[in-house]
């Protein structure tokens, strides 16, 4: 694979990746155009990102580790201009969550895991059981979910209460998530695109976020409707079918970042 051809067949997850990292689409885009810019300056790096999606994840890691710590101190890259952010990430090593969303949102193994971090697959191990001890002693939040596949909302719902969370109430439609809205403002929101009655999880998430400031998780067996580069991406998108475990490290992030900013 020339390395044209494995950028533009992975950027899309890599980018992905990167705001789930950061919490942050600018943020996360400005690491991936450090990475290409990288490589663009290095020929032994941009022979090695012809090799495939684990290599673009290697390269992009390589970029993250030396500079993300730096740039969040002299605020030089975008998106981090939130200070309670700034505060929260020089706080916490951002590796546990890493190796989280790697084999989970990312799905790779844990030796593929281990190669990207530069670590051992021992090590990748013990860094998701932090991440997700780290998942447990989260604040308890109200929980909406869109979906219309009954089996799905339960198992989401199951999941949600499992870690702790509320569920303020469950939607088929847009007009149901609306009425939820009505009555109650939750912490948290998953989200399908597709509903029962047609109607469309992007415009049931607009009305929500019209209202108040609240992290979606998008959950979705179409994701390219939603990485098109056409519009803000979202930074949380898990795809289905999932796995238990990409959604717990999603609902990770979303409230560790959403709990730095300001209320």
């Amino acid at each position: 694979m020339t390395l044209a051809d494995n950028v533009a067949a992975n950027l899309p997850l890599l980018r992905r990746y990167a705001r789930a990292l950061t919490g942050s689409q600018a943020t996360g885009d400005a690491f991936v155009r450090q990475t290409l810019e990288a490589a663009l300056a290095d020929a032994a790096l941009k022979a090695e990102l012809a090799e495939g999606r684990l290599a673009l994840y290697r390269a992009f890691n390589k970029v993250w580790s030396a500079t993300s710590l730096e740039a969040v101190e002299e605020g030089e890259v975008a998106g981090y201009h939130e200070g309670a952010v700034q505060d929260r990430l020089r706080a916490v090593t951002p590796l546990a969550r890493q190796a989280l969303l790697l084999t989970t949102l990312e799905d790779f193994t844990y030796a593929e895991a281990a190669s990207i971090l530069d670590r051992s697959e021992n090590d990748v191990a013990e860094l998701v059981r932090e991440a997700i001890a780290e998942i447990d002693r989260e604040t308890a939040t109200d929980v909406l979910i869109i979906e219309d596949e009954p089996l799905i909302a339960m198992q989401l719902e199951d999941l949600v209460t499992g870690l702790g969370h509320n569920i303020c109430g469950t939607a088929a439609t847009r007009t149901q998530a609306q009425d939820v809205m009505a009555r109650s403002t939750p912490g948290l929101v998953l989200a399908d695109i597709q509903l029962a009655d047609g109607s469309s999880g992007l415009d049931a998430v607009d009305d929500i976020l019209a209202i108040a400031s609240v992290p979606v998780i998008f959950i979705t067996a179409y994701p390219e409707r939603l990485l098109t580069g056409d519009r803000p991406e979202p930074t949380y998108l898990v795809t289905k079918p999932f796995r238990e475990t990409t959604v717990r490290a999603a609902i990770s992030q979303a409230l560790f970042f959403n709990s730095t900013r300001p209320i």
